[in-house]
């Protein structure tokens, strides 16, 4: 027996929509301030034209994959494409990191180096991106809450959105105060986030792809639960692992006391699966009964 959730084909097409629109839109703010940062002088513009053209690319990685996660299953792929979005975000999330460090190491060598830079052409063209990227990232905001994929696309837009208002503000101080080194410094700003930010999607991806235990899931915890049940001796032998953000997968050895029959233990199946779901949100579960097995009973056993 498994819990399930409803697939929203309609809810899924809104998603890749904006998706679509969303590498439209950054796109055209791309193209705009690679050459707006050429003629202008500004790092810190050709920088933010950088993380926006890692946005296009990173956008495109998420649509495709949003398109695939579709997918249904089949013979030779009994899970679908249910991991392509995971694998997006881990892509996203690496090319965030990228993009950070080697800003940094842009900014350092300009900071020592500064070049006059043409800070009316800055202003606007950071103005053009916080309308671009603002629309971008309130078209992603709902999906985002609970999509690893979309959040990732969301973090490159909402951290260019950012970087946008730091460019603006830097053209300012530059316009009215000469303070080109002020380029540099919001440069690494920017790169700092986005360091962060990176990571920590990057993280939550990896553990997905790596089988590790959802965090939020106790197995000692889960396991006195479990053997609370009347008539089990213990449960071990425990792989739990993240198909995706959405199905949490167990599988696991229960011990019983007695050599009871099959439809017994369906019914104590059934309350076993209501409590992995209700408490821990375990909403696939593959149990394996076992009486008078002479086989290890820990809770982790290495295969």
């Amino acid at each position: 027996m498994e819990h399930s959730h409803p697939h929203h084909h309609h809810h899924h097409d809104t998603q890749g929509r904006n998706l679509l629109w969303s590498i439209i839109l950054n796109s055209l703010i791309t193209l705009s301030q690679i050459i707006g940062g050429f003629f202008s002088g500004s790092l810190s513009l050709i920088s933010d034209a950088l993380h926006n053209f890692s946005d296009v690319v990173s956008l495109a990685v998420s649509y495709v994959a949003n398109r695939y996660s579709k997918r249904r299953a089949s013979f030779d792929k009994t899970f679908g494409y249910k991991r392509a979005e995971i694998i997006a975000a881990f892509v996203n999330a690496s090319s965030l990191i990228i993009v950070a460090v080697y800003l940094i190491y842009e900014a350092i060598i300009r900071f020592f180096q500064p070049k006059t830079i043409e800070s009316g052409l800055v202003i606007w063209l950071a103005l053009l991106g916080i309308l671009v990227n603002g629309f971008s990232v309130l078209l992603l905001r709902k999906g985002s809450k609970d999509n690893m994929n979309l959040r990732s696309a969301y973090l490159h837009l909402f951290t260019d959105m950012a970087a946008s208002i730091a460019v603006l503000v830097g053209g300012v101080l530059m316009k009215y105060f000469q303070w080109f080194w002020v380029d540099s410094i919001l440069t690494v700003l920017i790169a700092a986030y986005l360091l962060v930010m990176g990571f920590g999607l990057w993280k939550s991806a990896f553990r997905v792809l790596m089988l590790f235990s959802p965090e939020d899931v106790d197995l000692r915890e889960l396991r006195t639960a479990i053997s609370e049940f009347p008539g089990i001796k213990n449960i071990h032998h425990i792989h739990i692992w993240q198909l995706n953000e959405k199905e949490n997968h167990l599988e696991a050895h229960i011990d019983f006391y007695e050599d009871i029959t099959l439809s017994e233990f369906d019914k104590i199946l059934n309350e076993v699966e209501k409590v992995l779901f209700d408490r821990f949100g375990i909403n696939h579960v593959n149990i394996q009964p076992e009486y008078q097995k002479d086989d290890a009973k820990d809770i982790i056993v290495q295969d």
